[in-house]
């Protein structure tokens, strides 16, 4: 099998061709495993038990926990050690945020956006955000609950037919990764269709026949494993309980009233003006190729928006603080259980890694880190145009990884590599990271 193949079915934790999680690949965001396509890495799973803190290090004391104050030879640690990600991994152009009350503000742009033109990386472009979209899905459906339409325990065969277990699994489960479906991205066939044709829309219900296809991975809730598939069924409940089309309801009832001007689910290929390239090997041949016009549709509710920098920083302490949700809501939605990736959590479609919360996103030739440090009310952001992973890690850990040992260094975003073989996709217990 090719090794392109096999990351792309792997990223069903993030998104394969969606994830991230090191967790999503072609398009997620992801969570912790290795970068799962358009959702998020396959195969990371953990038994499942009582609901546990995301941090399982200590928590550092006062005098010791800490956020550096963004002084001129802070940031120029950050500025080195950026361009040294940049440079071992090979990445072509990235745009970073960091900020905090009181410490200042690091906002810079590295490397280029065009590798054609040589056109430069600039804090305004548009970037495909991959699994980062399922903090967007998750968070309608939250409001959908706390308008009393819905309840998280309620079977998702309550709303779409057909679905494997579909009498016992819930809405809850779904969001938390613990359905036990089988990942759509995972599939050969499914693999084989997109990288076949990249132009290529697909349906939700496209989507899920992949999916069915498979037996289950296990019962539900009996352990985590981050999978695209949920994500596709929970955007079909929200437009059935939403009444409307899932990209329709996400711009009116959460990227409006976030106040994000910048946030768009496409419904197509099309990519507003100013946006970077992206660069990929998730591809039929396994060379690098350009991915910018590819269609997203196959990541759909799990990792087909588009976003910018501002309007993500933005978004970093809204879906972290519960701004959109009551705070009953809010505080469901960051309850972690068990994720078999020390020191990381996942709530209902967010991860706690190390205090940081939010997602990563991945899909081909993107990736994306959107987190939130409630200590320090600190933000990162994180936006490049390559998903091709280093020594096995997605480029947008290494970032986070590098940036947060000098700013937080009490709190290191530190995705471990996904264990999961990069030449076979047949691991299904191997822990990843979160992804798209």
């Amino acid at each position: 099998m090719r090794k392109s193949q096999a990351r792309w079915r792997r990223l069903c934790i993030g998104v394969a061709l969606t994830g991230t999680l090191s967790v999503p690949a072609l398009a997620g965001a992801a969570y912790g495993a290795a970068a799962p396509g358009p959702f998020g890495p396959p195969g990371t799973t953990a038994a499942a038990g009582p609901a546990s803190p995301a941090n399982t290090t200590p928590s550092p004391s006062p005098s010791d926990d800490k956020f550096a104050q963004l002084t001129p030879a802070v940031d120029a640690q950050l500025d080195d050690a950026i361009r040294q990600v940049m440079q071992e991994a090979n990445v072509p152009g990235v745009i970073v945020a960091v900020s905090a009350p009181g410490k200042g503000q690091y906002i810079r742009t590295f490397g280029v956006a065009n590798k054609t033109t040589g056109q430069q990386m600039t804090p305004d472009l548009y970037m495909r955000i991959g699994s980062e979209t399922k903090t967007f899905t998750v968070t309608a459906l939250l409001e959908l609950v706390d308008e009393g339409k819905l309840g998280l325990d309620d079977p998702i065969g309550k709303y779409v037919s057909g679905v494997p277990n579909g009498d016992r699994i819930t809405l809850r489960e779904l969001a938390g990764m613990r359905s036990g479906l089988f990942n759509y991205s995972a599939d050969p066939d499914f693999y084989k269709a997109f990288t076949s044709n990249p132009d290529r829309p697909f349906t939700p219900q496209e989507l899920l026949a992949f999916s069915f296809r498979h037996p289950v991975n296990f019962q539900p809730n009996a352990q985590f494993e981050y999978c695209n598939t949920n994500l596709i069924l929970l955007g079909l409940v929200v437009e059935k309980v939403g009444g409307m089309p899932l990209h329709d309801f996400i711009t009116k009832n959460v990227s409006a009233p976030a106040g994000l001007r910048h946030t768009i689910f496409p419904t197509d290929a099309a990519f507003p003006e100013p946006h970077a390239h992206g660069y990929t090997n998730q591809t039929a041949s396994g060379q690098i190729e350009d991915s910018t016009d590819w269609n997203p549709s196959w990541g759909w509710a799990a990792g087909a928006m588009i976003s910018n920098l501002q309007d993500m920083r933005t978004w970093a302490k809204v879906v972290a603080t519960g701004t959109l949700l009551t705070a009953d809501t809010q505080a469901q939605r960051l309850r972690t259980g068990p994720s078999g990736i020390p020191g990381t959590g996942y709530g209902l479609g967010i991860f706690n890694v190390q205090g940081w919360i939010g997602h990563n996103g991945s899909l081909p030739g993107y990736e994306s880190l959107t987190i939130y440090l409630p200590e320090h009310q600190a933000t990162l952001v994180v936006l490049l145009n390559t998903d091709i992973v280093h020594n096995g890690v997605e480029p947008s850990t290494l970032f986070g990884q590098a940036i947060t040992q000098i700013v937080s260094p009490q709190h290191v975003f530190n995705l471990p590599q996904s264990t999961e073989p990069h030449a076979s996709a047949s691991s299904p217990a191997s822990p990843s990271s979160p992804g798209s």
